[in-house]
């Protein structure tokens, strides 16, 4: 079962920032998973919400405007292509999940992505992302994330087109990741902080688990 780091190490290091995908890799997980969105002169960044902490829409600043607000003292929210590179650097290196949050960004995600010497995938809430990135770059795996339990999962993810289905760890059972597999998909349970509930996952045959403490988990 892979074990992907959830924003990188946020219980020991700024969430989203190189620092804590750094100490992830250290800690030896199978992938990182981050969240991004675009500056208004067009660069991806690494960042959970579309604003910064009390501060403006993200949207509405160029990177260098963006460098004014740090995630902590000299800890820069850094740009998708800056993670994707000091990743690359890592042995083995990390799959990195990208979650898809600004809008209408697929072409800027896939052009960072296209050049990246690491294994990446796309997932979004918004399930018309997978269908999007795969017209633009068809060999970046997708996914659909979800919060809820569907009627039809392996429908919504053929819909999609999507590889990967992301479900809140707790509606998982073991129908549903038969019924994923038998389509050709993989079940990733979000976000997993427990090692008995990991445990109860792994037996049901779940593909990977994001977690906030991942490493306690290799």
């Amino acid at each position: 079962m892979e074990i992907i780091a959830h924003r990188g190490v946020p219980r020991q290091e700024p969430e989203n920032s190189l620092p804590g995908f750094e100490l992830a890799v250290r800690q030896k997980v199978h992938g990182i998973e981050l969240d991004v969105h675009a500056t208004k002169d067009g660069v991806v960044v690494v960042h959970h919400d579309p604003n910064i902490r009390h501060g403006p829409l993200i949207n509405t600043l160029t990177l260098t405007e963006l460098h004014r607000y740090p995630l902590a003292p000299g800890v820069e929210i850094p740009t998708l292509a800056a993670v994707l590179d000091r990743m690359a650097r890592a042995t083995p290196p990390p799959t990195v999940y990208v979650e898809v949050k600004g809008r209408d960004i697929e072409e800027a995600v896939v052009a960072v992505l296209d050049y990246a010497r690491v294994p990446t995938a796309v997932h979004a809430f918004d399930h018309r992302v997978a269908a999007r990135v795969t017209s633009l770059s068809p060999s970046i795996p997708t996914g659909i994330l979800l919060d809820s339990y569907l009627v039809d999962p392996a429908a919504a993810l053929q819909a999609a087109g999507a590889r990967d289905y992301w479900l809140q760890w707790a509606f998982i059972d073991r129908d549903l990741v038969r019924r994923i597999h038998d389509v050709g998909g993989r079940v990733i349970a979000w976000t997993v902080n427990d090692a008995g509930d990991i445990a109860a996952l792994d037996s049901l045959g779940v593909d990977g688990v994001c977690s906030d403490i991942a490493g306690e988990f290799v």
